[in-house]
């Protein structure tokens, strides 16, 4: 119970890694508000709902909150709410992310907004909103989503690796002006874990992936959500402005 009595925002939290993270903060004591987006084929209410329904069962409170990360005003009043509806707001965690993959030459420059805007522009809506309460209470744990991506780049994802490299020199930069605050900042950059994203991918493109990882398999939401949860516990107290990887060995 490592995180009992502390109070959560992830965004992006109604499946995948997002989830896996809520499920986790709750095993260790933690309540838990589940952010989600309800537009058009991006409508999570559902699952948000259901992610909720676990957090519960685990004993803990849980709050669905729905906010489109590039919109400041929504933000702010996500952050209100949770305060509002948890008491306060000790633990953030940036998951929210899109990919819209093409190469330079055909990449249009909606793919690019987009993916900023939510990936690099969401993050800082979210951390901005919240470093006054974070600041006020002389407490806080600020958790940004990066990637493997962003440290190597990829093919296909100049849009993705560059918002993603973007988290990580914002987490570094935040952490430098909020240390005497009791607040950390830390980024984590997962190489390839089973998701919906990477089930995706083609068998046999799947299969070299796999046969390059130094442990010879994608990771799992869990492990990463193990590894948010340290972040956010005491015993990282002493680390702030650092990426964790967890990548299996891919990239050292």
């Amino acid at each position: 119970m490592r995180l009992e009595g502390k109070s959560a925002l992830i965004t992006g939290a109604s499946r995948g890694i997002g989830k896996a993270i809520a499920l986790r903060f709750a095993q260790e004591g933690c309540d838990v508000a589940i952010n989600y987006v309800a537009e058009g084929a991006r409508d999570n209410a559902a699952d948000a709902a259901q992610v909720a329904e676990q957090v519960r069962a685990a004993g803990r409170q849980a709050l669905c909150t729905e906010a489109d990360v590039t919109h400041l005003e929504e933000v702010e009043q996500m952050i209100r709410e949770v305060i509002g509806s948890l008491g306060k707001l000790d633990i953030l965690v940036c998951n929210a992310g899109i990919t819209r993959d093409k190469t330079l030459k055909k990449l249009e420059k909606a793919d690019w907004d987009a993916v900023i805007a939510v990936n690099l522009t969401g993050a800082f809506h979210c951390a901005r909103a919240a470093i006054d309460h974070m600041r006020e209470r002389q407490f806080g744990r600020i958790i940004l989503m990066s990637s493997m991506v962003g440290q190597t780049g990829n093919i296909g994802q100049t849009n993705y690796a560059a918002s993603k490299a973007g988290l990580i020199g914002f987490a570094k930069a935040l952490a430098r002006e909020v240390a005497r605050r009791g607040i950390t900042v830390n980024a984590l950059a997962p190489g390839f874990i089973d998701t919906e994203m990477t089930q995706a991918i083609p068998e046999d493109v799947a299969a070299r992936i796999v046969e390059s990882i130094p442990m010879q398999a994608m990771g799992l939401p869990e492990d990463v959500a193990n590894a948010v949860a340290f972040l956010a516990s005491d015993e990282a107290r002493y680390i702030t402005g650092h990426v964790l990887s967890v990548n299996g060995g891919l990239y050292m």
